[in-house]
């Protein structure tokens, strides 16, 4: 997430009553979960395991609960989480929605939708969406936070654009699940069709990414910050969580789950029912639960049946 000006880190750091580590001075231009950094940057951890993710990472700035080991400027606080939350809702853009009904839809004032473009009755189309030439939209469809490329195909009961499944969990003073409100958007690239009932999730703060020619089946969930290749094929049922990537010409097949923060290497194929907990390597095949190479697993498989 770009902030609306570029801002110091000393000046970050009292908006959320922190102290500094390091330059103060330096120039803050975005904020970003720790795997989607860029240069400008700032991001926050608050635990120990991210730490080295962190200090690799392509960020600026980092605000942390205790000190870390880096060239890298810090911002000290007792709660990283409710910080990083809190300067989300002061620098997150909140465009007032303005619909208006046109041919039996709900259409925001703010939306650019291409003149060739089919929109089917019952779709809503929230503010500052973006939909190129020659798309077919059919009934029932939700659309908010998203640009959308030319001739997308996005069938029925599909969201585009929900809220991130992102959630900190507290134990006291009293448990509960504290929500990492989503400023991210989606960017679903050219030729790309997506099945009915479909969740494509936002970004907290970063974008989720469709490739160019990528098919979605019926019912495929695709997790916040999630950046799927060019021409993938995901099969019904797939499920993939946040921050993972697929690189070009991966097929996941019917009902394959994809753990957070993994990267499938590019023509990889998941048979159907697997369950990915590991990052897999280029151009093989694999199965089972967890993954693994399917010619070693069914291997194994016939192994097991002959004792």
């Amino acid at each position: 997430m770009q902030l609306p000006n570029p801002t110091t880190v000393a000046t970050i750091s009292t908006l959320i009553n922190g102290k500094v580590e390091g330059d103060g001075h330096v120039v803050i231009t975005g904020m970003n979960e720790v795997h989607r950094t860029n240069t400008g940057d700032i991001t926050f951890v608050d635990h120990k395991k991210f730490h080295r993710i962190c200090v690799a990472s392509d960020c600026s700035a980092i605000i942390t609960n205790e000190k870390i080991t880096t060239e890298k400027p810090q911002i000290i606080v007792d709660n990283p989480f409710s910080a990083f939350c809190f300067l989300l809702e002061k620098f997150g853009q909140k465009t007032k929605p303005e619909v208006v009904a046109v041919n039996g839809s709900f259409i925001d004032k703010s939306a650019k939708v291409g003149e060739s473009t089919i929109i089917h009755p019952g779709c809503y189309i929230g503010a500052d969406v973006v939909i190129g030439e020659q798309c077919i939209i059919y009934p029932n469809v939700t659309i908010q936070c998203a640009t959308i490329g030319d001739r997308v195909i996005i069938h029925s009961g599909t969201v585009v654009g929900g809220d991130a499944f992102y959630y900190k969990k507290w134990t006291q003073p009293i448990p509960k699940y504290e929500k990492f409100k989503s400023y991210g958007n989606v960017v679903i690239k050219e030729d790309v069709e997506i099945g009915s009932s479909c969740s494509i999730d936002r970004g907290v703060t970063a974008s989720t990414i469709i490739g160019a020619g990528t098919k979605l089946d019926n019912q495929v969930m695709v997790g916040h910050g999630v950046h799927i290749g060019k021409n993938c094929l995901l099969a019904a049922q797939v499920g993939i969580a946040g921050k993972t990537t697929l690189e070009d010409d991966v097929i996941l097949w019917g009902q394959v789950g994809v753990s957070k923060n993994l990267v499938l290497g590019r023509g990889c194929v998941v048979l159907a029912k697997s369950g990915v907990s590991k990052n897999l390597e280029p151009g093989k095949t694999y199965f089972g639960i967890p993954a693994e190479e399917a010619r070693a697993k069914w291997k194994e498989m016939a192994m097991a049946r002959r004792k």
